[in-house]
């Protein structure tokens, strides 16, 4: 039955809903059928940034290592470098900008810049080798990028099909950092394009089971609404907070350890923090220690990261050395979380709580949510969907419902979800039932409570601390190499990660090949966080299936017991 925090979220959502509220919906027709959207949301980023950034003008917003910026000091540089691509650059609205770089406050700025110079945010993974960097520009046709001194490095030489590289820093005041943006014209007095809800907004890139990255692109009402939903959820857990008499914060604030290519800290972490006037403070480099001396300095009240990361901090044996009463919640994003974690984090951490969330690139990061006492009660669970957007569906592989309590793959329909993959309408079909669920890939099912239990994967894809690794990409390399007979990529369970690759090989007769061999060569084609982990050798062929596939359940299980 409904828990006493379920029954309280509902009756808060409700009341929310009322009379022009901020979870007040309206509806719009798509799919031949009525999807709820929030009524009073922004139109569009532009919109969006602009609002927000003049209701929190005067609160600190970005801390990157000396670097401290308020809401309107962060708008006002946007705005310059947003007219520096426009009148210097000649970026017409639609035309796609990638951004190649570590993170940054000078990446944020880049970011909000091009959304509000009409430009297609192309987020290309800071952590792809050269070639993969390329093929990512290539593939949506990027007009520029713009990267720090690494990654321009690693695109020298590459063909970028007319893509300009634009270089800029990290580490110092915008007007430093981007002036090469702004190199050749343009101001803050620069006109700005009209933007529609319904043009390009963003590309993210994810990885499925066939090897080569999709760019997942949505328009702005997509993002502005999975944002909206994100901001509600959080509007309805202060509305209970102080209703319980708890002590708020005079300004939320968050760390930034995640990957901003990522969707985890594009859409839930840093464009939430627009509306709800939170700080952003970066930690460049993950490490448990510098982590708690920044919760402790700047007051952190919410922490997100991959699961072992809140787990090490629990676990830290200096964690006694820090006031970390101030981040009242640890929540976990791309992966699973271990069971074992939640409860250790309860008692380690006795005046936080962990949290869950469930969402996907092609969701805008949005899903399920699984918070506090639930979350203890049911650690297994991923939660129940998101209200008042989000509608969850566990399907036949007809497209039809399974009933409940059955397993079947997971479908997320909402207003949030991508419009499709870039140049890619096969994918894109794929993707969507006719009637407007998209196809995640996981298999799960619902309880009488409406809490979704992911149970496996569909897609052959492992999940590294919420990065996408396709098998078929890591086995397509290892075939290249001249003495591999068969090959089998499967995920390895890790207290870190989550899982990582693991590679089981078979040599042709009378070849041989060393590990630390086998392992250059992979390291040759493969960025550095595909690259297995574990490998076993062989010396029989593989395992199959009666349809001579190769048994990868069956590998799977003998090295993860």
């Amino acid at each position: 039955m409904p828990s006493m925090l379920d029954m309280a979220i509902d009756a808060t959502v409700s009341r929310m809903m009322q009379d022009d509220g901020p979870l007040a919906v309206k509806m719009i027709r798509k799919w031949d059928r009525d999807i709820p959207m929030i009524a009073n949301a922004p139109a569009d980023l532009a919109q969006y940034y602009a609002y927000f950034c003049n209701m929190h003008a005067d609160k600190e917003f970005l801390i990157d290592g000396d670097i401290r910026l308020t809401f309107a000091q962060t708008y006002a540089a946007a705005r310059m470098v947003a007219g520096g691509l426009i009148e210097g650059y000649g970026l017409q609205k639609g035309e796609r900008v990638g951004i190649a770089a570590r993170n940054s406050a000078n990446w944020m700025i880049l970011n909000m810049a091009i959304s509000l110079a009409g430009g297609v945010s192309t987020l290309l993974n800071g952590w792809w080798n050269g070639a993969e960097l390329a093929d990512g520009i290539t593939m949506v046709g990027c007009r520029y990028v713009l990267a720090d001194e690494e990654r321009a490095a690693r695109l020298n030489g590459a063909d970028l099909d007319g893509c300009e590289v634009i270089m800029f820093e990290h580490g110092c005041d915008p007007a430093q950092g981007l002036a090469n943006v702004m190199a050749k014209g343009g101001s803050a007095e620069t006109p700005l394009p009209e933007i529609l809800p319904t043009d390009n907004a963003t590309i993210l890139y994810t990885s499925g089971s066939t090897g080569r990255s999709k760019g997942a692109y949505s328009d702005h009402r997509a993002v502005v609404q999975g944002t909206m939903s994100y901001v509600g959820q959080t509007l309805v857990f202060l509305e209970l907070l102080t209703a319980s008499g708890a002590d708020m914060p005079e300004q939320p604030s968050a760390l930034v350890n995640v990957p901003l290519f990522h969707v985890t800290a594009a859409v839930p972490l840093v464009l939430q923090s627009f509306a709800i006037g939170r700080k952003l403070v970066l930690l460049p480099k993950w490490d448990a220690e510098h982590a708690m001396q920044l919760i402790e300095k700047e007051k952190i009240s919410y922490f997100v990261g991959v699961p072992l990361m809140s787990y090490e901090i629990a676990t830290h044996p200096n964690r006694d050395k820090y006031d970390l009463t101030s981040c009242t919640g640890f929540a976990a994003g791309g992966a699973p979380r271990p069971v074992e974690h939640v409860k250790r984090i309860r008692t380690e951490l006795p005046h936080a709580f962990p949290l869950l969330g469930y969402g996907l690139t092609e969701t805008n990061g949005v899903g399920c949510g699984n918070f506090t006492e639930n979350y203890l009660a049911k650690p297994e669970s991923t939660g129940p969907a998101t209200k008042p957007l989000v509608e969850l569906g566990i399907l036949d592989d007809d497209g039809n419902a399974v009933p409940q309590g059955e397993r079947g793959e997971v479908g997320i329909r909402s207003i949030a979800n991508f419009t499709g993959y870039w140049n890619n309408p096969d994918a894109t079909e794929a993707a969507f039932t006719a009637d407007g669920w998209f196809l995640t890939g996981d298999i799960g099912y619902v309880d009488e409570d409406g809490y979704l239990f992911i149970v496996d994967r569909k897609k052959d894809i492992i999940i590294r601390g919420g990065e996408n690794i396709s098998c078929a990409e890591i086995e397509a390399v290892a075939y290249a190499h001249d003495d591999i007979a068969e090959i089998a990529v499967i995920g390895i369970d890790d207290d870190r990660f989550g899982e990582v690759p693991g590679i089981v090989y078979h040599l042709k007769k009378g070849r041989d090949v060393t590990e630390d061999a086998f392992k250059r060569h992979l390291e040759k084609g493969l960025a550095p966080f595909k690259v297995p982990v574990h490998y076993w050798r062989w010396d029989e062929p593989l395992p199959r299936l009666g349809t001579q596939k190769i048994d990868r359940v069956k590998l799977k299980a003998k090295y993860n017991s």
